[in-house]
């Protein structure tokens, strides 16, 4: 990547002091391999990943132990079914053990330090997989951690969900290069790691959020700015014209119910059978669950033949096993029980 082109949204930022003013005891003798944004991790990394997962879903549970006395911990602010679980099935197939810690048990940030917990964590478990409210909680702990960082989902970006989504796709459609992915609803999370991705696999994202629910600019201009071809429209017709994946997700993520649902304001962009049908006859349907039936989507859509929702969520298990073994550098050693 060019160095005067700003940094992407998911990096942490660069250190105060210039490398070579550092003491010995702020240079990590070997710098964890982290997986904190799509941004922040090559295009040919995230193909090792995403082939990789493909690979794990092929292999028989119990086959491969890579990270056989491996231990992860994970961190929970926000509640979770999918990713609790398929982090924790994941590293289990994959030889590990868990550990389970949710944010309120620990305080995080608040009785001890992020930097704190993350150096004393280093000490304990093997790597590190947070999901949390805050973006920069998130940055803060891959800064000062000595082991890899994961993240599980913060409240700009979710970018393990995107790799199972573009996992699923391929499984469907074939390669995403060159594809069409349309958004109708929120500018949330979900779609700031689906817009980083646009840049990293090179297919064309086309967006449709109500005024004042647009995705942040720094995830569309970050993409567009490594060549990614972005449209963004207050017309979800526009958007899901022609398409070779419909994309949505709740209206109001979950730690925000605070703000309104806006039912007025985001009913037009609800993926119906009538908006369905502006794509392309084999367009597929995807959703990061849980989903609000009725609202984002209609259960005839959901529930039909064009969605992969399940095989979305399966996925995970599969995308998360890949990332863990990438983590750890088994992945680009591409060890296997076939040898």
């Amino acid at each position: 990547m060019n160095g005067s082109r700003p940094r992407p949204p998911g990096f942490p930022p660069r250190p105060s002091a210039p490398v070579h003013e550092m003491t010995m005891t702020q240079i990590p003798t070997a710098a964890p391999r982290h997986f904190l944004d799509i941004a922040a991790v090559s295009p040919d990394d995230l193909r090792l990943i995403i082939e990789d997962a493909a690979r794990r879903k092929s292999l028989l549970p119990g086959g491969d132990k890579p990270l056989a006395g491996k231990m992860l911990a994970m961190i929970f602010d926000k509640p979770s079914t999918r990713t609790r679980v398929s982090f924790d099935v994941a590293m289990r197939q994959l030889g590990g053990e868990t550990l389970f810690l949710s944010g309120a048990e620990m305080q995080l940030g608040r009785s001890e330090t992020i930097a704190d917990t993350a150096r004393v964590l280093s000490r304990y478990v093997d790597a590190i997989m947070i999901r949390t409210t805050a973006h920069d909680r998130l940055l803060e702990m891959a800064e000062h951690a000595t082991v890899p960082v994961i993240n599980g989902l913060t409240d700009e970006t979710h970018p393990c969900q995107i790799m199972a989504d573009l996992m699923t796709f391929e499984e469907k459609r074939g390669p995403v290069k060159g594809k069409v992915f349309a958004w109708s609803g929120d500018g949330n999370n979900v779609l700031a790691s689906f817009a980083e991705a646009s840049a990293r696999f090179d297919f064309e994202l086309r967006i449709a959020t109500p005024q004042g629910s647009d995705l942040d600019g720094r995830f569309i201009d970050w993409a567009r700015g490594e060549g990614a071809t972005i449209v963004t429209t207050n017309d979800p017709d526009e958007a899901v014209g022609g398409a070779d994946c419909v994309v949505t997700d709740t209206w109001v993520s979950m730690g925000r119910e605070e703000k309104a649902r806006g039912h007025n304001v985001f009913m037009p962009y609800q993926v119906n059978e009538r908006l369905m049908a502006k794509a392309k006859p084999e367009a597929l349907f995807m959703h990061c669950l849980p989903a609000h039936r009725g609202e984002e989507v209609t259960d005839g859509v959901i529930d039909g033949p064009q969605s992969v929702v399940f095989d979305e969520a399966e996925n995970r298990l599969h995308a998360q096993k890949a990332i863990l073994a990438w983590c750890f550098g088994d992945a680009a050693r591409g060890t296997s029980a076939h040898g």
